[in-house]
C-alpha cells in the first residue's frame, strides 16, 4: 500500500474508531471529522496535489476508499459523493474554476453531487431540473432527491436541462433559493447525509457553469458516473472485508456442540464464500482502476463489471455474515448488521443491478459478436 494511503487510511481509523455504531444509531457523522478529513484532502484523494489533493491514482485512492468503507459505508458514501464532485470539475471545469472549487473540496469543504430527481434516477436525461443562462448569470429551477452527503455539503454539483442539451452547474448551498431536507431514518447508510434538494429561481454567475453545457446529458454524466461506480465497488470491497473479519473473530471464538463454530462444514462454507467473494471483487476493482489510469477505452465497461460484482457479492456476504453470527450479530447497528443494510442500497446506487446488467450485456454483445 501506498504511504500516503497507508496515512489517510489510518486517519480515518483513528477518527472512526470505536465511533461508527454511535453514528448509525444518530444517523449523523460529527462536522468536525468530516472536516477534518476534507481539510486533510482525504476526502477526495485524487484531487492533483497543485489543488491541494495528495494526488492519488485511481488504483490508491481505491485503497483507501476500501478502508474506509471497511470503518464506515455512510464515511465512505461521503468520501464517494465528494470524490465524484470533484472529479466533474477537473473533468469539465476551467482552470479558473479547479482553481476555485478543487481547493475549497481539499480544504475542509464539502460537495454532493445532485443528479437524481423523483422522476429521472437511471435515466438522467429525463431531468426535469432547468439551468437557463440570464446574461452574466444562470438561473436554476428544480428538485433533487437521495442526495448523497448533501446535510454536510456547502457546494452542490447540479445536473439540468440546459436549452436541447443538458450542464453542470457548481451550487453554494448557502445560494437563497437553496434548500436541504435530510431524508429521515434510510435504510442503509444512515449517517451519509441523504437529502432532498430544492432550487428555486437559484441565481449564479455563470461562472459556475462548468464547461460542456448544451451537451447530451449521457455526455455529461458518463465519466462521473464511473468514478462513482469504481468507488462504490471499492467501497463494498471494504464491507466485505469488514464481515469477513467478524465472522472469522466470532467463529473461532464461539462454541457448539464442544467445537468451535469455525469447525463446523456448513459455517466453513460461509467462511470460504466471504473469503472467495472479496477476492473476487478485490481484483474486479483492480482491473476497473488500472483500466481508468491508463486511460483504456474499456474503463467504463470494466467500472459496471467491478461494481456489479462487487455490490452483488457483499449483499449475499453480509446475509451470510448475519447468518452465521446469529444473535451476536442481530444488533441493530453492529457491523455485520449495517453491512446488511447498507448493502442493498449499493445493488441500487450509481445503476442498479439491472442496469449493471443491461450495460454488461451490451458490452458482451459488442465483444463478443
Amino acid at each position: 500500500m501506498h504511504e500516503v494511503v497507508r496515512q489517510a487510511a489510518a486517519l480515518v481509523a483513528e477518527l472512526s474508531e470505536g465511533r461508527t455504531e454511535e453514528w448509525d444509531r444518530s444517523t449523523e457523522i460529527p462536522r468536525e471529522v468530516v472536516r477534518e478529513l476534507g481539510a486533510k484532502g482525504v476526502l477526495c484523494a485524487d484531487v492533483p496535489e497543485a489543488f491541494g489533493g495528495l494526488g492519488l491514482s485511481n488504483l490508491d485512492h481505491g485503497e483507501l476508499i476500501a478502508a474506509t468503507g471497511e470503518a464506515c459505508s455512510s464515511l465512505r458514501s461521503v468520501m464517494t459523493s465528494q470524490g465524484i464532485a470533484a472529479w466533474t470539475v477537473t473533468r469539465f471545469g476551467s482552470t479558473a474554476q479547479q482553481q476555485e472549487f478543487l481547493s475549497r473540496l481539499t480544504s475542509g469543504e464539502t460537495a454532493a453531487v445532485a443528479f437524481s430527481e423523483p422522476g429521472a434516477g437511471s435515466d438522467l436525461s429525463a431531468v426535469a431540473t432547468e439551468i437557463t443562462r440570464d446574461g452574466d448569470s444562470i438561473v436554476l429551477d428544480g428538485e433533487k432527491t437521495w442526495v448523497t452527503g448533501a446535510s454536510y455539503a456547502s457546494l452542490l454539483v447540479v445536473l439540468g436541462q440546459y436549452g436541447d442539451g443538458a450542464a453542470l452547474a457548481v451550487v453554494p448551498v448557502e445560494s437563497p433559493g437553496v434548500g436541504v431536507e435530510r431524508i429521515s431514518d434510510p435504510l442503509g447508510c444512515r449517517a451519509a447525509g441523504h437529502s432532498m434538494v430544492r432550487l428555486d429561481r437559484v441565481r449564479l454567475p455563470a461562472t459556475h457553469l462548468l464547461g460542456g453545457a448544451g451537451m447530451p446529458a449521457p455526455m455529461l454524466v458518463t465519466s462521473p458516473l464511473t468514478h462513482g461506480r469504481i468507488s462504490v465497488a471499492w467501497g463494498c470491497v471494504g464491507i466485505l472485508r469488514a464481515c469477513l473479519r467478524a465472522v472469522v473473530r466470532h467463529s473461532a471464538q464461539r462454541n457448539t456442540f464442544g467445537v468451535p463454530l469455525a469447525e463446523h462444514q456448513l459455517v466453513r462454507r460461509h467462511i470460504a464464500e466471504l473469503h472467495t467473494a472479496e477476492k473476487t471483487s478485490a481484483l474486479a476493482c483492480e482491473q476497473a482502476s488500472r483500466d481508468w489510469d491508463a486511460r483504456d477505452p474499456r474503463h467504463a465497461a470494466a467500472a459496471v463489471l467491478a461494481k456489479h460484482t462487487a455490490a452483488g457479492s457483499a449483499a449475499r456476504g453480509a446475509a451470510s455474515a448475519v447468518q452465521v453470527l446469529a444473535s451476536a450479530g442481530a444488533a441493530n447497528s453492529h457491523v455485520v448488521a449495517r453491512a446488511y443494510r447498507d448493502t442493498k442500497l449499493m445493488e441500487v446506487i450509481e445503476g442498479s443491478n439491472e442496469i449493471s446488467q443491461l450495460l454488461l450485456a451490451d458490452e458482451a454483445m459488442t465483444v463478443w459478436a
